[in-house]
């Protein structure tokens, strides 16, 4: 069974919200009224351990107090200003390692509802060369990060391991072969629009060919291990609704609970 933070969270919130709003408008006063008539019964008397067990909330009450502010808080972070994922796998690679956390502009491409997903305010359309998460179009409770590389209206053909953008093909500089003395992978430098970054080829796999015309308000994906990438070579287009966020930044490296976190891994992802 799939996990649904997101909703999670808007319900806690809500929940403790309503819980507090209730305390306070109901309850508080009806504490107020049994304290006051207990001290005109006492004279004005009353200890205080007493006074503190009359005006005592309850732990539903206590507890959404407390809650509520952390988790509105949380909701408006993670909903409309910054988000962190993990990433497994190595899709991204040399971009983005297995372990990286990364964060995530959820406001770049415009403000959307928790949940939901729906635009709200539109701010800036992706560009070619983004890192970007999405919700996966076949598993939407998945989230996938990738390189876009087809915009609204472009036509992109893979051949030969390049990329031809609208018959143009994306430059690509040989930077290593790994290892030197029996490559099994190529390091290339690319050049998309005007965002260089590099990619990795698989020297032993098939050269995969396609052609593929991007629709309006959609985009094509692609990860920067070329040839162990799940992407939109094989299952088609993002929907711009479907989009999370721009990645920005790595901020601490941890590829398992048992190794030490490297936070001397934080750097902008290019």
């Amino acid at each position: 069974m799939n996990f649904d933070f997101a909703f999670v969270l808007v319900l806690a919130t809500f929940v403790t919200g309503v819980a507090w709003l209730a305390d306070t408008l109901l309850f508080a006063e009806e504490r107020k009224d049994v304290l006051l008539a207990a001290e005109q019964s006492a004279d004005g008397q009353l200890p205080e351990d007493v006074k503190e067990k009359i005006t005592r909330k309850s732990w539903w009450a206590d507890f959404s107090q407390s809650m509520f502010p952390v988790l509105a808080v949380v909701l408006v972070v993670r909903s409309f200003l910054v988000e962190p994922f993990q990433i497994p796998s190595g899709s991204m690679l040399p971009t983005l390692q297995i372990g990286d956390f990364i964060l995530v502009n959820k406001y770049h491409y415009g403000l959307r509802l928790p949940v939901l997903n729906s635009k709200v305010v539109p701010l800036n359309d992706p560009e070619r060369g983004d890192v970007v998460v999405f919700k996966y179009p076949n598993d939407p409770a998945v989230n996938y990060i990738k390189r876009v590389v087809g915009l609204p209206g472009d036509m992109i053909r893979y051949q030969d391991k390049i990329i031809y953008v609208n018959g143009e093909p994306q430059m690509q500089d040989l930077l290593a072969k790994l290892p030197p003395r029996s490559p099994q992978t190529l390091l290339y430098n690319e050049k998309l629009g005007e965002v260089a970054h590099e990619i990795y080829n698989d020297v032993q796999a098939p050269s995969r060919t396609g052609e593929w015309a991007v629709p309006e308000g959609q985009y094509f994906v692609m990860g920067d291990n070329r040839d162990n990438s799940n992407d939109s070579r094989y299952w088609g287009f993002v929907p711009d609704e479907m989009l999370v966020g721009k990645a920005f930044a790595v901020w601490m490296h941890w590829p398992s609970f048992f190794s030490i976190p490297d936070v001397t891994a934080m750097r902008s992802i290019n």
